[in-house]
């Protein structure tokens, strides 16, 4: 997934590993070019900052994950097809878990990261086959957000290569978020039909024109 070949790969491995070797909040970015072997100015020139380093990480993650998902079928549910792209996306992040508990441990993450955390759930909502635009999208992406940092906790620390705990603790989570989401999508239709019939009423409203406006009282001379 990382072409070590290319500096920006290398230093993300370079900070992955560190990562996994000692705290997250103590690696800084000359241990990182260092451990990459890469000197600063090209470290520069690709990362302005560790978080910068994580969200090229999490983007490299997405374009795995969208290989590897297939075309949803006619008759897969939506809850479903998420199921899968998450489970699929545990299967890529595998082999960093050790160093992801060390980053998970140094939470809150900056802007820059929450930005690139934002936009991997509405792309694993398209993986999935499920419309990730407009105002819907937005909850929907939200809604997603939540339920994939609580099963990515649980995730963490399920050790068995099976991984029963997550996969029940994401069906369970998926149910709960399918009834909410199912309710604000109600709630949404209704409002932008009630935006759409306003703005119909308004563009409907003849103007009054000039000719129509009684003249201004004048004073008796």
């Amino acid at each position: 997934m990382l072409d070590q070949f290319k500096t920006k790969g290398r230093i993300i491995a370079a900070a992955l590993k560190l990562a996994s070797e000692c705290p997250w909040r103590d690696v800084t970015l000359t241990d990182i070019a260092k451990a990459a072997d890469v000197n600063l100015i090209d470290l520069r020139r690709e990362f302005g900052s560790k978080s910068e380093i994580l969200a090229a990480f999490i983007r490299a993650v997405d374009d795995e994950v969208l290989a590897r998902a297939p075309e949803r079928t006619p008759d897969q549910s939506p809850r479903d097809a998420i199921f899968e792209v998450v489970m699929s996306r545990f299967d890529v992040l595998a082999a960093y878990k050790p160093g992801l508990k060390s980053i998970a441990g140094a939470w809150p993450p900056d802007p820059a990261l929450l930005g690139a955390l934002a936009a991997s759930e509405a792309w694993m909502l398209r993986a999935a086959g499920i419309s990730a635009d407009g105002l819907d999208g937005q909850v929907r992406a939200a809604g997603l957000a939540a339920v994939y940092a609580s099963v990515f906790r649980t995730w963490l620390n399920d050790d068995d290569p099976g991984l029963a705990r997550t996969m029940a603790a994401l069906d369970r989570r998926l149910r709960r978020g399918e009834r909410l989401l199912k309710s604000v999508d109600d709630i949404t239709s209704t409002l932008c039909g009630l935006a759409s019939a306003l703005t119909g009423a308004r563009k409907g409203a003849a103007p009054r024109s000039r000719a129509s406006e009684s003249p201004p009282a004048t004073s008796a001379q």
